[in-house]
């Protein structure tokens, strides 16, 4: 199974944006962890993180291109009102996780709200790393 790891704005800021929030680990460590575990299961997985927009929108449809089967997408602040990326998921009919490391429920009102999370097949957050760890467990366990 071919994965497409999509993290979005401020992603890059991991370990040092936040760390009581976001946990302690940078983006490199989450793509270690993540890239161990999808080497275990027998998946392939890719990576690719922008804190614009329409890169993240590309990426959606380049996977779809390229036989891509699945994303796991944390948006990042785009959850709450990227249409745009909302729209490249439903418009490439590619099955999609949506995972945030915090609990978004838990946190401000304005990120309660996800325009992405109604075109995914689920949504995981406030696991930290573990929650894109369960995402592939998912897939892993869905034949894809």
């Amino acid at each position: 199974m071919k994965v497409l790891v999509l993290n979005g704005a401020n992603m890059n800021l991991l370990g040092k944006r936040e760390p009581e929030v976001y946990g302690k680990e940078t983006l490199e460590d989450l793509e270690k962890a993540i890239n161990e575990e999808a080497s275990r299961l027998g998946m392939n997985v890719g990576f690719f993180q922008s804190n614009h927009e329409g890169e993240i929108v590309d990426a959606i449809h380049n996977a779809m291109k390229e036989g891509t089967d699945a994303v796991i997408i944390n948006p990042g602040a785009f959850t709450h009102y990227s249409y745009a990326i909302r729209d490249a998921i439903k418009g490439t009919g590619i099955k999609a996780i949506e995972v945030h490391m915090s609990n978004i429920h838990a946190r401000e009102e304005f990120r309660t709200k996800s325009v992405i999370a109604p075109v995914c097949i689920g949504q995981i957050s406030g696991f930290g790393v573990k929650s894109y760890l369960v995402a592939l467990y998912i897939l892993a366990g869905t034949g894809g």
